[in-house]
C-alpha cells in the first residue's frame, strides 16, 4: 500500500462506524475514557474500519503498545503490512516531519504517544485532504486540540490561522532552511488553489 491511495469521502455511515469503533477500544460508556485514549481510538479507529491500518505509519509493535497504553480491547491487526511510500520525496518528508514535531513536544506529553501521533501526523500530510479529514477527525477544532496537547508550539506559531497542513510544511521547510510549499498531499486537496493560489 503506497501514499498515493485514496480514500472515499467522509460519510455518516463512515463517522457512525468510526465513533463505535472508538467507544469500543476505549471501553465506552463503561470505562472511564480521557481524551488521550478518545484521541488515539479515534485515529485508529478512522483507518480499522476501512481496513487501512498501515495508513498509520505505525508498526504492529507501536499498535499493540499504544493499545495497551489507552485501549481496553486489541486492535484488529492481523493483516497490518508493512506501510510501503512508494515515493522517496514523500518518505523523506514523513521522515523529517515525524522528527519535527518530536522536537516540539510538549514536556508533559508521554514520550511514546508523542512519537506515535508524530508519525500519524506526517503520513496524514502525504494524503490528499484537509488534515482533520485525512486523521479522520470531526473537524479543525479536533486537530487544533491534539495539536494544543501535543504540539503547542505548532499551535502557537499559527498566527495566521493558515490551515494546520500547510502550517505544518511550512514550518518545516523554515526549520530545514528550504523554501517553504505544500505538504506532498496538499495538491489533491479540494481547497488547494484557496490555500496556494496560482502566482503567489
Amino acid at each position: 500500500m503506497s501514499d498515493e491511495s485514496t480514500a472515499p469521502p467522509p460519510s455518516r455511515d463512515f463517522d457512525a462506524l468510526a465513533a463505535a469503533r472508538c467507544d469500543a477500544l476505549t471501553g465506552a460508556p463503561a470505562a472511564p475514557r480521557t481524551p488521550d485514549a478518545w484521541l488515539f481510538a479515534r485515529l485508529v479507529a478512522a483507518r480499522e474500519v476501512r481496513g487501512e491500518l498501515p495508513l498509520l505509519g505505525l508498526s504492529r509493535v507501536q499498535i499493540e503498545a499504544l493499545g495497551a497504553r489507552h485501549f481496553a480491547c486489541a486492535v484488529t491487526n492481523d493483516a497490518l503490512q508493512a506501510y510501503g511510500v512508494t515515493d522517496v520525496s514523500h518518505a523523506a518528508f514523513a521522515t523529517a516531519m515525524r522528527a519535527f514535531l518530536v522536537a516540539l513536544a510538549a514536556p508533559q506529553a508521554n514520550s511514546d504517544d508523542v512519537r506515535c501521533l508524530a508519525a500519524i501526523i506526517a503520513h496524514a500530510c502525504l494524503r490528499p485532504d484537509h488534515l482533520w479529514r485525512d486523521l479522520g477527525l470531526r473537524g479543525r477544532d479536533d486537530v487544533t486540540r491534539m495539536l494544543e496537547r501535543f504540539f503547542p508550539e505548532a499551535v502557537a506559531r499559527n498566527v495566521e490561522g493558515l490551515r494546520w497542513k500547510k502550517l505544518l510544511a511550512r514550518e518545516l521547510a523554515l526549520a530545514s532552511g528550504a523554501t517553504p510549499g505544500p505538504a506532498p498531499g496538499c495538491p489533491g486537496c479540494e481547497d488547494f488553489g484557496f490555500c496556494f493560489p496560482a502566482g503567489h
